[in-house]
């Protein structure tokens, strides 16, 4: 009898890992997520005047129900339009700055920059390059509020990080990074913390000292952690997060280390110092914005061309390849404020941050005082613009922050160390932006930037109890 074969299937050992949806899958269940909020929460409005400046700011004390509007399906889709063309002053900015300081990049300026500072720090002291520039850019940040016009320098640095034998995580980190740092510890950003003094009845521009002993203090954190990181992916590139990943802003160290700096780089250097220090005085002395600073990025990148000796053609072919990397990152700028729409559609807004500051009022001080920073950390997930989120939440905080005995100073620094940090952790904030640019997966950000921002929060925490004991006013 001839003996029957039994086929044996092979019995799979793998397991699907969990992948961590598209970003604009991700936005689009949050935006899902809101709409059914609407139809659970009560709806509710605080009472709103316009300030000195016209904008109009919550009245604390007002909260009260309104009728309900729980917003339906074909008005949430509505929402998300709504919200592209509400966030298009922010996506046109986003476009112009990346397009015509890219022009900039594109000369190689800095890269011989960086390829004569290559010259000075030689083996691992070239790391000192990673805290040097976190610190000028976190610099940049904190004083003139710089944060999507540092968007052009992403890929830069993240093949600067990848030929110093980094990764991609490093160079982004530059960047952003620096930029989210310089929010949270801004001493004299007017967009935001000029504009939550104002609201707070604080002395514009006071209290600086203690913030730059806070902005100095995140920055020595983050640039440890930045560099340990580093050094461990040089060691090692499979310790790197991104391992395996490829990047099309990969460039060899010999690209970098013998890149020309001849009189026309430092020519296109001379213009980016210039158009800074331009920049600086506008935004200070005629409060410059986006269309202003937009004309100015025009300017110094078709100066910086002509410097090259390209071609009109050229020129438009450049900024043509610009327009295209950007546009995914400005889609989800626009995408993300549908939440934001939604929520003000279906009156929900105000019930959260009312809800988020009701438990802070039968709190101890220096708890009440911790948790300000948390409320305020969740409501940039909400409200991920610094001044937007100024006019709803300063004006309960302030006053808030006199019940329970803290000064209205360190109300304000819960605020810009909610509304800083978070911009590069929140989906609904810039961190799917800033990481879309450099070619990192959001899910890979999160995990190098968690652990840090966690630390950071922690550093956050003890810088507020000490304003407190030491009654930093």
């Amino acid at each position: 009898m001839a003996e029957e074969k039994v086929e044996v299937m092979p019995e799979s050992t793998g397991r699907k890992k969990f992948a961590l949806p598209h970003i604009y899958a991700l936005l689009f269940g949050i935006i899902i997520l809101c709409t059914l909020m609407t139809w659970i929460l009560p709806a509710g409005e605080f009472d709103r005047v316009a300030n000195e400046t016209g904008q109009k700011i919550v009245v604390a004390g007002t909260f009260h129900l309104v009728e309900g509007h729980p917003v339906g399906i074909f008005e949430m889709f509505k929402c998300i339009y709504e919200g592209l063309c509400n966030a298009a002053n922010v996506t046109m900015f986003v476009f112009v700055a990346y397009a015509f300081i890219g022009l900039i990049i594109a000369t190689g300026a800095f890269n011989g920059l960086v390829a004569g500072l290559l010259r000075v720090f030689k083996g691992k002291a070239k790391a000192a390059i990673i805290p040097i520039f976190i610190t000028l850019i976190g610099l940049a940040s904190s004083t003139i509020g710089v944060f999507e016009e540092t968007f052009p320098f992403i890929p830069i640095f993240v093949g600067i990080a990848i030929a110093m034998g980094y990764d991609a995580i490093v160079g982004m980190a530059i960047v952003s990074l620096a930029a989210a740092i310089g929010y949270a510890g801004a001493f004299m950003n007017p967009f935001t913390v000029g504009m939550a003094q104002s609201i707070a009845g604080v002395p514009i521009m006071s209290g600086t000292a203690y913030r730059l002993f806070c902005h100095f203090c995140m920055i020595v954190v983050a640039s440890v952690y930045t560099v340990r990181y580093a050094l461990r992916v040089e060691k090692d590139p499979t310790q790197s997060y991104v391992y395996g990943d490829p990047s099309e802003f990969s460039m060899s160290q010999e690209e970098v280390a013998n890149h020309p700096f001849g009189i026309r780089e430092k020519l296109v250097l001379l213009v980016l110092l210039a158009g800074i220090l331009t920049l600086i005085y506008g935004t200070k002395k005629y409060g410059w914005y986006f269309t202003e600073l937009s004309a100015l990025f025009m300017i110094m990148g078709l100066l910086s061309s002509f410097i090259m000796g390209w071609t009109p053609n050229e020129i438009a072919r450049k900024l043509s390849r610009n327009f295209t990397d950007i546009a995914e990152a400005c889609l989800m700028i626009g995408i993300a404020r549908g939440v934001l729409i939604v929520m003000q559609h279906g009156h929900i807004m105000d019930t959260f941050v009312y809800g988020l500051s009701l438990p802070l009022a039968s709190m101890p001080r220096i708890i009440s005082a911790e948790c300000m920073l948390l409320v305020q950390t969740l409501l940039n997930f909400l409200i991920p613009s610094g001044s937007g989120q100024a006019v709803v939440s300063m004006p309960i905080m302030a006053p808030l922050a006199d019940l329970l005995h803290i000064p209205r100073q360190l109300a304000v620094l819960c605020f810009q160390y909610g509304d800083g940090l978070s911009n590069i952790l929140w989906p609904t904030a810039l961190a799917p932006v800033c990481a879309g640019i450099a070619g990192v997966k959001i899910a890979k950000w999160w995990k190098w930037f968690v652990p840090l921002f966690l630390m950071l929060l922690a550093t956050q925490m003890v810088t507020i109890a000490i304003a407190l004991m030491i009654n930093w006013q």
